[in-house]
């Protein structure tokens, strides 16, 4: 692996910790940074939206107020597999999110979903943006 290469990952996984303060902070804007404005986004497999980036962004903004101001994702380990020329590419990163969400009865109560995060990156003059993303669920708790 070389200087350029692990510049890179450094740069995917900023891009992925952009997107996750945004969508836990709400500032849905700030997915401008992460995202190419043709991406696809699926997030079928947790009750979600598949569609392109700017429609899911919206339906994020409508979606998410649902769940308390107190989402958190947490993201563990990133494997990067890099395209011939090394400006593409494919990138799964494991993901825990808990959020609250009221619970009908005056109360809130958590919920949980964990999977993966399978991207495809692509470098642009703007940085590393990346232009699919599939939310692979692989288990969830409290719904």
């Amino acid at each position: 692996m070389d200087a350029q290469q692990l510049i890179d990952r450094a740069e995917i996984a900023d891009a992925i910790t952009r997107y996750t303060l945004a969508v836990d902070e709400g500032e849905f804007d700030r997915l401008d940074t992460v995202f190419t404005p043709d991406a696809h986004i699926d997030y079928t497999e947790s009750g979600g939206v598949a569609d392109t980036f700017p429609v899911v962004k919206a339906w994020l903004a409508e979606a998410l107020p649902a769940f308390s101001a107190h989402r958190i994702h947490l993201v563990g380990q990133i494997s990067y597999e890099f395209a011939e020329g090394g400006d593409q590419a494919a990138v799964a990163a494991y993901f825990h999110n808990p959020m609250r969400i009221a619970d009908g009865k005056g109360g809130e109560r958590v919920v949980e979903v964990g999977g993966l995060y399978r991207h495809d990156f692509l470098r642009t003059t703007a940085g590393w943006r990346s232009r699919r993303l599939h939310e692979q669920v692989v288990w969830t708790r409290g719904f």
